[in-house]
C-alpha cells in the first residue's frame, strides 16, 4: 500500500507539473503575441529613444520643424500601456507613473522627451479637423459695406415691453479719420421720439452692450418697426449720419423665452426730399433656371395720405402684365397710419424667359379707409423698351444683366393710372 500511494503521489505531482508548466507557455505566448502585435503597428515608424534624442539633439530640431510645418499633432502609446492589452482597458483603470520603470526621476529641469522615452509614435492628429465652424459675421464685409450692426430683441408678453440691446457696431466709414458714434433707436411708425446710446470715443469699432425698454401693446407689436441710425459727432460737436438699419418686426416670433441675436449692415439714407407723391424702394432678381421673377417691397417715403389716421391702413399692390394683360397680383399686409411704411415682403412669379421682353411689373401704393373707396396714392411700372425709359428701363436691364442677383432701387411714384 506504501508503494501504491508512493506511485499514486508521484503521478498526481507529475500532472500538476505539467499543467504549471501548460499554464507558464501559455502566458509567455500571450505575452509574446501582444509585443508582437505592437511591433507590426508600428513597424513603419521607429521607436523614440531617449538616449538617441539627447545624443543627437540636431535632428530632433529638424523633426520639431518639419512637425510645426505640417501643423499636425503625434499619436503615441504611452509607455505605462506597453505589453498590456490596452484594447480592453476601463475608463476606472488608473495607469500609475510610478510603477513604470521606463520613467526617469523628477529631479532637476526636464525636456518633454523625458516623457516620450520608449514610447510608440503610431500616428499624427490633425487640429485643422477640430476647429469650430468661423463666426463669419466678423469676417466676411461685402464691397461697399460702411458698416455692421449687431443686436438683440426680446419681447415681454405679461408687461408688454419691447427689449432692446445695442450690443455693437463694426467697420464704421467715417467722414474724418477719427470717429466717435452713437445711435439712436425708434420704433416706428412714431418718428418723434427716440432712445440713445452713449458715445463711443475714437473708434470705428464700438462695442454698446446697452439695453434699452420701448413700451408697446401685443396686439400692435407685429405693426411696428425698429430704426437705428448711428451717428459721428465731430471735434466740433456737430452729428453726421453714418447709415442706418430698419427692421420690421412682423416677420419675427418675439416670446418671453425667445431673445433673437441678430446683426444687419449698415444702409445709406436718402437724403433727397421726397418726390410730389412719395417714393417707393423695392429689390428685382430673375432666376433663369427656374423661371421664376422675385420682387421684395422695401419700403415707401413721403406718401400723401388722404386721411392721418390709425384707421387708415396702407399697402403695396405687385402686379405682373404681359402687354396689356394681367397676369397675377399681390398685394403687402397693410401698415396703419404712416406716410412712410416698411414691408419687407417677397413675392415670387412664374415668367419665363422669353416673355421678359413683354412683361412688365406695376407696383401700386394704396390706402384704404373702412368703410370707404380705396384710394391710389401713387404707382410705377419698371419693364423692357417697350413701356419704360430712365431708372425703371434701367432697374429692369440691371435685373437681367444679373441674374439669381437682388437688385435694389428707389423709384419715384407718379399718380397716372
Amino acid at each position: 500500500t506504501e508503494q501504491a500511494a508512493a506511485v499514486a503521489g508521484g503521478i498526481i505531482a507529475g500532472i500538476l507539473l505539467f499543467v504549471l508548466i501548460g499554464i507558464t507557455a501559455y502566458l509567455l505566448w500571450k505575452k509574446f503575441c501582444h509585443l508582437l502585435s505592437y511591433e507590426k503597428l508600428t513597424s513603419p515608424v521607429q521607436t523614440t529613444n531617449a538616449n538617441a534624442i539627447f545624443q543627437d539633439q540636431s535632428a530632433s530640431e529638424i523633426q520639431l520643424k518639419s512637425t510645426s510645418r505640417s501643423r499636425s499633432i503625434p499619436f503615441i502609446i504611452p509607455p505605462t500601456l506597453h505589453g498590456r492589452d490596452w484594447v480592453n482597458l476601463t475608463n476606472e483603470e488608473q495607469v500609475q507613473e510610478e510603477s513604470d520603470p521606463y520613467m526617469t526621476p523628477h529631479s532637476g529641469p526636464r525636456s518633454s522627451f523625458h516623457s516620450l522615452a520608449g514610447a510608440y509614435v503610431v500616428g499624427t492628429i490633425n487640429p485643422e479637423l477640430y476647429k469650430f465652424p468661423e463666426d463669419k459675421s466678423e469676417t466676411d464685409f461685402p464691397e461697399g459695406n460702411i458698416g455692421r450692426l449687431w443686436f438683440s430683441i426680446e419681447y415681454e408678453q405679461e408687461s408688454e415691453r419691447l427689449l432692446v440691446s445695442l450690443i455693437k457696431v463694426r467697420k464704421l466709414k467715417p467722414p474724418a479719420d477719427s470717429c466717435s458714434p452713437f445711435v439712436k433707436i425708434y420704433l416706428l411708425p412714431d418718428e418723434r421720439s427716440y432712445l440713445q446710446s452713449k458715445t463711443k470715443r475714437k473708434t470705428l469699432n464700438p462695442q454698446f452692450d446697452e439695453s434699452f425698454v420701448f413700451q408697446v401693446s401685443s396686439k400692435m407689436l407685429l405693426q411696428r418697426t425698429l430704426k437705428f441710425l448711428v451717428y459721428h459727432v465731430d471735434k466740433h460737436k456737430k452729428h453726421h449720419l453714418l447709415g442706418q438699419v430698419i427692421f420690421p418686426l412682423k416677420n419675427e416670433t418675439l416670446t418671453d423665452d425667445n431673445k433673437l441675436v441678430l446683426w444687419r449692415d449698415l444702409e445709406k439714407e436718402n437724403l433727397e426730399p421726397p418726390s410730389e407723391y412719395g417714393d417707393i424702394q423695392f429689390s428685382l432678381s430673375y432666376n433663369d433656371y427656374l423661371g421664376r421673377l422675385t420682387v421684395v417691397v422695401l419700403r415707401a417715403r413721403g406718401l400723401k395720405l388722404q386721411e392721418e389716421s390709425h384707421a387708415a391702413s396702407v399697402y403695396v399692390k405687385v402686379s405682373l402684365m404681359n402687354h396689356n394683360k394681367l397676369i397675377k397680383s399681390k398685394k403687402t399686409a397693410a401698415v396703419l397710419g404712416s406716410p412712410n411704411p416698411v414691408y419687407n415682403e417677397t413675392f415670387s412669379f412664374k415668367a419665363d424667359q422669353t416673355e421678359l421682353d413683354t412683361a412688365s411689373l406695376s407696383l401700386s401704393a394704396l390706402q384704404s379707409i373702412k368703410g370707404e373707396k380705396t384710394h391710389l396714392l401713387g404707382r410705377v411700372v419698371v419693364g423692357p423698351f417697350m413701356y419704360t425709359r430712365g431708372k425703371e428701363l434701367e432697374h429692369w436691364n440691371e435685373m437681367i444683366s444679373k441674374p439669381k442677383e437682388l437688385v435694389k432701387r428707389w423709384h419715384t411714384l407718379c399718380h397716372s393710372m
